[in-house]
């Protein structure tokens, strides 16, 4: 039930920390437990002065040189011109998508309002100098000051300041989203040194992403903005200082977007080879079915795909046939987006590891996959799937197990030594070996067959529990579990509720089970206490659904937080990976292996794909002569 991660949109900003994934970000740690602030304790050592840079690493250095020209993902001689129609399932009725009121289109982040730097897109999390010329910091990252490029400007002429940033920042820690408010809150103070360079004090934060989420700050210009109307939703075009300007509004229906002439950042580096259209248009559909049929139709240039069966069947269609549309599948580095049947652990149901262990090897994931999504999916089995962060597959080297040497029991054997898989049938739907085990699990539980009905022994309750769902397909996905679950004499119901009641009793945690979509990053940081952490089990509205709550996993977490350096963030991540799974925590369904997107054929992308896969904003249209 995430938002979808694979439908990177152009446009999404190079200051994004993950593309289509930084609303996630909503958060802090609530708190810690003396294992968690002894490893935290390691981040303070003594302040290490820096030189000022051009790039800045969450870990280990940048990846690229100083006098690099271009990102290894592009075509920095990618041609200039032509129009890029986008199409959005969806409406809007804001252009400002920094608050929280309203529906705002969102590539004016980006497109419009520029960060002070930008992330390289082959690198975990690597900042590259943009508005900003250079940053500096610390090596307990105590305070981060950037110096702004002298070239830079808003839209109107007039350049970008120091006053802007303080502006910028003090704005959306006051009236942004929640996740600005909550990040930039841990400012202790910022002074303007001169006129393009500011210093933010992080003393006390204890957060080394903390200089790099300030340097994906958007900054907004001081002298157009009214700070009293700022949290109003409003279709007033919006000055920035980004590559395109906001041209026509045709307010819930379509926006366009046309290059700015005077753009001062066209020529650096980190720019070269982005934003080749003069005129992106963005077409918005309310209805799904119309939404695919007007690409059928050539109305807008790409689609990312989801659906295994449209992917499968929907595509043969004239344009396609002719050559006119292109499917392709990309390949990234990210952890793919998992879906999984989430056990809420604070219902007494489910309070035994091993009740949950036997509901997950009742589902069969082979006969799914072949029936209904055309065995194009793979089996979840890990919270940072088919990444090197994730742990399946992979036994704990030396410093993983000492990490978790303090927790005996909290990761099974055979997770940590790799091999552990979750459960796989032979396709039947009616695997007997699979329903003799989960049977084995409940008895040893607790449980008894009584008839048709799994009931306690002692009490006589039916082993009985709701599936909350949202959607069409998450129910009809549910009921074949169901089905399955019905054969061990577990009696699961399905519901189906609208959006408001579900998210109404998400927050609150007023379910049994729910189907969830987990979305991980490269660099995952604050976020995971947020999501695994035992403070956040009892604090309504967190996405800790499953009420995890273990002192290992908040060790790790705080390990991750500490780490210096790559392999030990590494390390750190695939340690709690381990913890997780052994949790039982959830039942695995699956991923999707690739990335799906269908586009014109007129519109051209690089050879190389970066760690994130296909990124729209290093596209082109062909045929277009080279223009500045």
């Amino acid at each position: 039930m995430a938002k979808h991660r694979g439908c990177k949109r152009f446009g999404s900003l190079p200051g994004a920390k993950n593309p289509l994934q930084a609303m996630l970000r909503a958060s802090r740690r609530a708190g810690a437990c003396a294992a968690c602030a002894a490893v935290l304790a390691l981040a303070a050592a003594s302040p290490q002065a820096a030189d000022a840079a051009y790039a800045i690493a969450m870990h280990g250095a940048p990846a690229l040189p100083p006098d690099f020209t271009a990102m290894p993902y592009v075509n920095p001689d990618a041609p200039k011109g032509g129009r890029l129609v986008e199409g959005v399932l969806g409406t809007f009725d804001s252009l400002n998508p920094l608050i929280v009121l309203g529906l705002p289109v969102q590539p004016v982040r980006g497109f419009v309002i520029e960060s002070l730097m930008a992330r390289g897109y082959d690198e975990p999390f690597t900042l590259y100098g943009l508005l900003a010329r250079s940053v500096e910091t610390d090596d307990a990252r105590d305070f981060v000051t950037f110096s702004l490029d002298p070239a830079a400007h808003f839209s109107d002429g007039v350049p970008v300041t120091a006053q802007d940033v303080v502006f910028s920042w003090q704005l959306l820690r006051d009236h942004g989203m929640p996740n600005h408010r909550s990040y930039y809150s841990k400012v202790v103070r910022t002074d303007i040194l001169d006129e393009r360079t500011v210093r933010f004090d992080l003393a006390g934060s204890n957060d080394r992403e903390l200089p790099l989420i300030l340097g994906l700050m958007p900054i907004l210009p001081k002298h157009a903005i009214d700070p009293a109307h700022f949290e109003q939703t409003s279709l007033q075009k919006p000055i920035g200082s980004g590559p395109y300007l906001v041209a026509d509004v045709d307010v819930g229906k379509s926006v366009s977007f046309k290059r700015d002439p005077n753009y001062w950042g066209r020529a650096l580096p980190i720019n070269r080879g982005l934003y080749s259209f003069d005129e992106v248009r963005i077409d918005y559909y309310r209805d799904a079915n119309a939404y695919f049929e007007a690409f059928k139709a050539g109305l807008y240039d790409f689609r990312v795909e989801e659906d295994p069966a449209r992917w499968q069947t929907g595509y043969d269609f004239p344009a396609v046939r002719d050559g006119r549309i292109v499917k392709e599948t990309f390949a990234d580095a990210l952890p793919k987006p998992a879906f999984d049947f989430v056990f809420n652990t604070r219902r007494p149901i489910f309070a035994d590891i091993r009740v949950r262990q036997a509901i997950a090897l009742l589902f069969d994931f082979e006969w799914i996959n072949r029936n209904f999504f055309f065995g194009l999916y793979k089996r979840s089995a890990s919270f940072f799937d088919d990444s090197e962060l994730s742990a399946y597959r992979r036994p704990a080297d030396g410093e993983e197990r000492a990490l978790l040497a303090p927790f005996p029991g909290a990761v099974r054997p055979d997770v940590l030594d790799g091999t552990w898989s979750p459960s796989a049938t032979d396709g039947s739907g009616h695997d007997r070996a699979m329903l003799r085990q989960a049977l084995g699990l409940l008895q040893s539980a607790g449980y008894e067959l009584k008839g048709t009905t799994l009931r306690e022994r002692r009490g006589g309750r039916p082993l009985a529990f709701e599936i909350m769902v949202a959607s069409r397909d998450q129910e009809r996905l549910a009921l074949a579990f169901s089905h399955n679950l019905a054969r061990a004499g577990i009696d699961a119901q399905v519901r189906l509720v609208d959006d408001v009641q579900y998210q109404q009793r998400l927050i609150s945690y007023d379910f049994d089970m729910i189907e969830y979509r987990w979305e991980q990053s490269l660099s995952p940081g604050n976020e995971q206490s947020f999501y695994f952490g035992s403070a956040a089990a009892d604090q309504p509205g967190t996405r800790n659904y499953m009420g995890v709550r273990s002192p290992a996993a908040d060790a790790m977490i705080a390990a991750l937080l500490a780490a210096r350096s790559r392999p030990a963030f590494v390390d750190a991540v695939r340690a709690l990976d381990r913890v997780l799974i052994s949790g039982s925590y959830v039942v695995p369904l699956f991923y999707l292996p690739q990335q799906w997107v269908a586009h014109a054929a007129d519109v051209q992308h690089p050879a190389h794909t970066s760690l994130f896969g296909y990124l729209p904003e290093t596209w082109w249209h062909r045929g277009t002569g080279a223009r500045p």
